[in-house]
């Protein structure tokens, strides 16, 4: 984990699991989550299983789409009650929300034109340029057959498709956003990630506790950004024909 000077508590907020961390800490917190877990339900959650953790502020990936620091619309796979909750309140600190997908992503970035692909209970996506995070929804677009990137990426997918057609699926997806973003890699996060036999060409596996470095580094000043923004760029795996 990166260091910083504040003392941070990070929410990684997903549709099967919310998973909590917080600097000085050694591991993470995993609670369960679900259609039943509500906004209300998710704070008191964390506030009991952190009860003898000290921090100052607040991080937290959401697994929807995220505006000016709020939830912009209720979670696909959760309970209700997010927008408009004052979790500032709630929390009785201050608290930096971003899309889930766009907090890992900033956790992982080595700098030039990345992609991010959150392949979990949904489709996470983000995109940072130059160290400028932009937080995407490509998961609902039409894909095809009158499905979206979602229905075959997600855990719909794998489940409908079977392991062999997902991967063959998240191959293909892959590659024509890599082309149509101009990305110069591609990063595959999220729980399922683990489930590829083999890393599709100009792609590298993530880390699910990038999140963490990502919910650190949204407190992070403007000179500690520079340093991860002039990261190197992994080097690929090569192509195998």
């Amino acid at each position: 984990m990166e260091k910083s000077q504040k003392s941070i508590l990070v929410i990684d907020v997903g549709g099967t699991h919310i998973k909590v961390m917080a600097t000085g800490q050694k591991e993470p917190v995993k609670i369960d989550s679900g259609p039943k877990m509500t906004a209300k339900k998710m704070v008191k959650e964390v506030k009991d299983a952190t009860k003898d953790w000290k921090y100052s502020c607040v991080s937290m990936g959401y697994p929807a789409p995220v505006i000016h620091g709020h939830p912009l619309s209720e979670p696909h796979n959760l309970g209700g009650g997010w927008v408009g909750f004052d979790f500032r309140k709630a929390f009785g600190h201050p608290v930096k929300i971003v899309n889930d997908a766009a907090m890992q992503a900033l956790g992982i970035y080595k700098g030039g034109r990345m992609l991010f692909l959150g392949l979990g209970t949904g489709l996470g996506s983000a995109m940072i340029v130059d160290g400028v995070l932009e937080p995407m929804e490509v998961a609902h677009l039409p894909f095809k057959k009158g499905r979206t990137y979602e229905d075959y990426l997600g855990i719909r997918g794998l489940k409908r498709l079977g392991k062999k057609k997902w991967r063959r699926y998240v191959a293909e997806i892959t590659e024509k956003l890599k082309n149509a973003l101009e990305a110069e890699y591609v990063v595959l996060g999220g729980g399922n990630a683990k489930l590829l036999k083999k890393v599709p060409p100009g792609c590298i596996l993530g880390d699910n506790a990038s999140a963490f470095t990502g919910g650190f580094r949204l407190w992070d000043e403007p000179s500690e950004q520079a340093k991860w923004n002039r990261g190197h760029k992994p080097e690929l795996p090569k192509q195998t024909n």
